[in-house]
């Protein structure tokens, strides 16, 4: 009996095997826990999905785009207009304390414009670097120019006009090249700005042996034969020659002349380039896109964040 038993257990137990080996083969296989191997690089875009990476991005866009540019822009001219009349009434008023020396009180008036930025918008061609991914070079800025297709900034024409009205000498003293001059006349002849009859009210950089990038010369130029107003810019050099300090050097100069801004020193918004940008790498120009990069980025005042 036992005998028999254990021969029908043997019997059983050979059945449940085959029946185990059986549903191990009709299942899935599993795969052996070996680590997979990594995926195959993929190529990288040469750039962004969204074009090439440029610190000019919302700086243009802001000028190009925004009504609060505009509004700005308007609001500044507004303001000098303002200021023409009460310059007007004042013998003593002079926007160039520095050059305008003697008896100046009986000289015809005259006001200084600087043109890129203050009273044309070039933001065309910043545009095109943004999208290109490129910079600044003479070459290419040259050849814009040549276009004359330069925009009037908003209120300028105006402003220009209404000065001219009042008998106001309007001079436009700007760092394009005197071989600029002739495609710089006709841009803003096209636009309507009063070009100054008989006198040459065009003091472009280098047209004479003085008249280096600083303005102050070329000011000095203007205030032997007339009383200047109103300087209209967009950049500090505009204004003064201690332009390419150090921040805390232009901060210092800024502030000594603290009652002339919104006076006769009348600026205009520029956040696309300017001697404010170049002042963190102290206007070395030669150093990489990285490196100018890097310094603009060490003065920022950052919040340390939660």
């Amino acid at each position: 009996m036992i005998g028999a038993m254990g021969g029908r257990s043997r019997h059983a137990w050979l059945v449940i095997l085959a029946l185990v080996l059986a549903l191990g083969c009709a299942g899935p296989q599993i795969a052996p826990q070996t680590a997979a191997p990594p995926p195959a690089p993929t190529a990288q875009p040469a750039t962004a999905p969204g074009g090439p990476a440029s610190d000019l991005l919302n700086a243009v866009l802001w000028m190009q785009r925004s009504v609060e540019y505009k509004a700005n822009a308007l609001t500044a001219f507004a303001l000098a207009r303002i200021r023409l009349d009460q310059a007007l009434e004042d013998r003593n008023w002079t926007a160039a304390p520095k050059e305008q020396t003697g008896a100046y009180q009986s000289l015809p008036p005259a006001i200084v414009l600087d043109i890129d930025e203050s009273i044309l918008d070039n933001s065309g061609y910043q545009a095109w670097m943004t999208l290109k991914g490129t910079s600044f070079d003479p070459k290419t800025w040259n050849a814009y120019v040549n276009t004359v297709t330069s925009q009037p900034i908003p209120g300028a024409v105006e402003f220009a006009n209404y000065a001219a009205s009042k008998g106001v000498k309007v001079f436009y003293v700007s760092n394009r090249t005197a071989e600029e001059e002739p495609a710089t006349r006709k841009n803003l002849e096209k636009l309507g700005f009063p070009m100054g009859g008989d006198v040459d009210t065009m003091l472009m950089t280098r047209k004479k042996p003085d008249w280096g990038s600083a303005k102050g010369t070329r000011r000095a130029y203007i205030a032997r034969s007339y009383r200047i107003l109103i300087n209209v810019g967009d950049n500090f050099g505009d204004f003064v020659d201690e332009y390419r300090g150090t921040e805390a050097e232009r901060l210092k100069v800024m502030e000594e002349h603290t009652a002339r801004w919104g006076r006769e020193w009348i600026m205009i918004a520029n956040p696309s380039y300017g001697s404010f940008e170049s002042a963190p790498f102290r206007h070395d120009f030669k150093l990489s896109d990285d490196e100018k990069r890097r310094l603009k980025r060490a003065v920022l005042d950052a919040w340390p964040g939660p």
